[in-house]
């Protein structure tokens, strides 16, 4: 897979991809991340990308110049299977949807700044707008990483054991059951004997039921 961000601010990304399961995919090359400032694709000596908003009001808008010059030089490369722009008031990101974009080869993340984006870039040059959640950020830098994250960690090979995906939070409609380990007895506080028991039907059981008690009482929503 390759993801290619698209964003004014790149160093915003150094340190969520230079850890833990992202970094290890890059190693592996498992996944290929690229970073593209759109400042490098302004059309003036300034390389400026924002402007005032016509009809006047608070705040700045990106310019759909810099941003198309940018995508027209990554699709003249390759094809893209999305185009993301990461908004507040996009799609809600959840797990269904980094399942279904962790199967594409080819992804671009769109970070908006300032007060957004000119509309025309959202009309006609992106495929589809993700939310992180009902707020609002300062920028798309880091609703991309956390989607960047997301998915990453759903190709196959990257995770030590790939079973561990599949009984994450959300995966089958519920909230992952507790965890426990070493040690079993810690100032009395203990670990459940079902899962000594090393019964692993019944631990099965145990965990399924305590992964619906979690979400009734949690979310109950997603039930």
């Amino acid at each position: 897979m390759r993801i290619d961000i698209l964003t004014i601010f790149p160093g915003m990304f150094e340190g969520p991809f230079s850890y833990s399961i992202v970094k290890r995919a890059l190693e592996k090359k498992l996944v290929e991340i690229h970073l593209h400032d759109i400042r490098d694709y302004a059309t003036d000596k300034h390389r400026r990308v924002d402007d005032y908003p016509f009809g006047g009001g608070a705040g700045m808008v990106m310019m759909i110049e810099p941003v198309e010059r940018c995508l027209d030089a990554l699709k003249l490369e390759r094809a893209y299977d999305e185009i993301i722009y990461m908004s507040p008031d996009g799609e809600r990101l959840d797990q269904p949807m980094v399942n279904n974009l962790s199967t594409r080869s080819n992804l671009i993340l769109l970070c908006g700044h300032y007060k957004g984006v000119d509309e025309r870039i959202r009309e006609h040059l992106i495929t589809r707008e993700v939310s992180a959640g009902d707020y609002v950020l300062s920028g798309g830098e880091l609703p991309a990483a956390i989607l960047t994250d997301a998915v990453v960690r759903l190709i196959p090979g990257v995770l030590g054991d790939e079973t561990s995906a599949l009984t994450d939070s959300f995966q089958d409609q519920l909230l992952s059951p507790p965890v426990y380990t070493r040690p079993s007895d810690y100032k009395g506080w203990k670990v459940p004997e079902i899962l000594l028991s090393g019964h692993d039907r019944k631990i099965a059981e145990w965990r399924h039921e305590q992964a619906v008690m979690r979400t009734k009482k949690r979310r109950p929503d997603m039930l």
